[in-house]
């Protein structure tokens, strides 16, 4: 099944073809998201700036970069149109592999929490965003648990290497968020293959720009927050 995305809210509207797909596949609206959640678990508690940037790194790479391609040439849908398999292919296994490099350099330095939780991760990316085991998951039960539990699981357990209460409890409000908005895309998605009610299309439209900024404004309000509490040495 085929279905051209091109047209989408997050798509560049200007340049060349080529440049507006590869933009469109790293689909930033959501993976902002994502990057928030973890930045949310750095900022459970006391924090050092290396540690919240790096997990923001991994998170943008492994969710906007690597899942989306794998996403965008592994999927039974071909949103983006027949890509380039090896090139798109090559560019997710090299985004991975910073990102394993960044997680397991705090690993082994004194973080060893992620490391069940970035086995985790890749086991979601892998199977979530290639179908593996029949497409079993690739459900809103996985991208709940991949997107809105473990990395706010992950960003403090590279700052503390420990799973707080805090954390636990940020971790049920991304999850929620998570779950509100996977299936706000999902009918958005269906009205717009269907392009028939497009007040309805235009609602959802702005459901998920509302969602969008209002994640990225309270990351931001939070992280300013944190600073007056732990002014940074």
């Amino acid at each position: 099944m085929q279905q051209d995305r091109t047209s989408e809210w997050f798509v560049p509207k200007i340049g060349p073809r080529n440049f507006r797909i590869g933009i469109g596949m790293l689909f930033l609206p959501y993976t902002s998201i994502v990057t928030c959640f973890a930045i949310w678990g750095s900022l459970g508690g006391t924090f050092v700036l290396d540690r919240l940037v790096a997990i923001g790194v991994i998170y943008f790479l492994a969710v906007g970069v690597s899942a989306h391609c794998l996403d965008a040439v592994g999927g039974k849908s071909k949103p983006w149109g027949t890509l380039p398999k090896r090139k798109i292919i090559s560019v997710a296994i090299f985004s991975l592999g910073i990102t394993f490099a960044i997680g397991l350099y705090y690993v082994f330095l004194d973080s060893p929490v992620l490391f069940p939780i970035g086995i985790a991760e890749g086991f979601f990316l892998f199977a979530y965003n290639l179908e593996l085991f029949g497409g079993r998951f690739h459900n809103n039960i996985s991208t709940i648990v991949s997107w809105g539990i473990l990395p706010v699981f992950a960003g403090s357990a590279i700052q503390t290497n420990s799973i707080s209460i805090e954390t636990v409890v940020l971790s049920v409000v991304s999850a929620l968020m998570t779950y509100f908005l996977i299936t706000t895309s999902r009918k958005y998605k269906e009205l717009k293959r269907n392009e028939i009610d497009l007040a309805k299309i235009k609602s959802k439209e702005t459901i998920l720009k509302i969602i969008t900024l209002a994640v990225i404004i309270g990351t931001f309000s939070f992280f300013i927050l944190r600073i007056i509490q732990y002014p940074l040495n």
